[in-house]
């Protein structure tokens, strides 16, 4: 495939219109040197038509079958003719002041071993505390870690560029030859842990993942399955353990396997039903049967 543009900057529209459209109208639309693909991915109304007639500029992709996040960007990457592809959130904007991506492209530039860049994450909402300046490593056995910064106020102290281990779902650029090298993202989670399981097959591919604050996205945050939904706890409880078993080597993985089963679900399934969040402990079960027949 001939490389037309510098820039793919690829999005998932699933019944989000609205939002689709607010990030669509903070994009550089009239940068010729890159290009917007929006993915519809079986929203219960055809989107792709109505984007693509507010939005010329724009390719609109149709999928009658709701793919995944995974499956849909992948769908994106089909069409996509960038040398640096851009996976951006549809519930994130641009701001005037950061709608520039050189200093992504330069990140990525910097050195061959740099295959993936995120740019800084802020919530969009109230004073756009910081949700993501890099991740620490996940622990081998619990599987937990941090999103650095998140919920501070941006005061400048995480405007130093550095590693970090995993990508940031919501904003991630990386070069073409990687997606060759290391493979498309892995649809086997539909929802949750996709980005974290990419990171690692490109680290495995032998590149780097850095953090760039130079560049910053504000970000909605959980508009497509809300802040605690049953579709959430289900994905996060099987899709967790699902890295494990992909990712996690030796006898570890069975001790994760132990933590995450005997400590943590029942941990979850009796927070909930205190709550009064019964579906959230049925979300909880299911994901773990879910699990056990894959």
């Amino acid at each position: 495939m001939n490389i037309e543009k510098k820039i793919s900057i690829i999005t998932v529209n699933y019944n989000g219109l609205k939002d689709t459209c607010e990030l669509i109208e903070s994009l550089p639309l009239d940068d010729e040197s890159l290009e917007v693909i929006v993915v519809d991915n079986g929203s219960l109304q055809d989107e792709a038509s109505e984007i693509g007639r507010h939005f010329p500029k724009v390719t609109a992709i149709r999928s009658n079958q709701n793919l995944g996040f995974a499956g849909g960007n992948n769908l994106g990457i089909q069409t996509a003719h960038g040398k640096y592809l851009f996976f951006i959130n549809n519930d994130t904007l641009l701001r005037p002041q950061t709608s520039d991506f050189r200093p992504l492209i330069d990140r990525l530039d910097s050195s061959p071993s740099i295959g993936m860049v995120c740019p800084k994450i802020r919530f969009s909402w109230g004073s756009q505390l910081i949700q993501y300046a890099g991740y620490t490593p996940l622990s081998p056995m619990t599987l937990r870690n941090k999103s650095i910064g998140c919920g501070e106020e941006d005061k400048g102290q995480y405007d130093t560029p550095h590693p970090t281990p995993y990508a940031h779902g919501a904003a991630m650029m990386v070069k073409r030859e990687v997606i060759e090298k290391a493979g498309v993202m892995p649809e086997c989670y539909f929802l949750y842990y996709e980005e974290l399981d990419w990171s690692e097959m490109i680290h495995r591919a032998g590149y780097e993942i850095w953090y760039e604050p130079a560049c910053a996205i504000y970000h909605k945050e959980s508009q497509t399955t809300g802040r605690m939904s049953p579709l959430k706890t289900f994905y996060i409880t099987r899709n967790r353990l699902l890295f494990a078993q992909r990712n996690i080597k030796g006898g570890t993985k069975y001790l994760s396997y132990l933590y995450l089963i005997g400590i943590v679900a029942p941990k979850d399934i009796l927070k909930y039903l205190c709550q009064g969040h019964a579906s959230l402990s049925k979300a909880v079960i299911k994901g773990i049967m879910d699990f056990i027949k894959i």
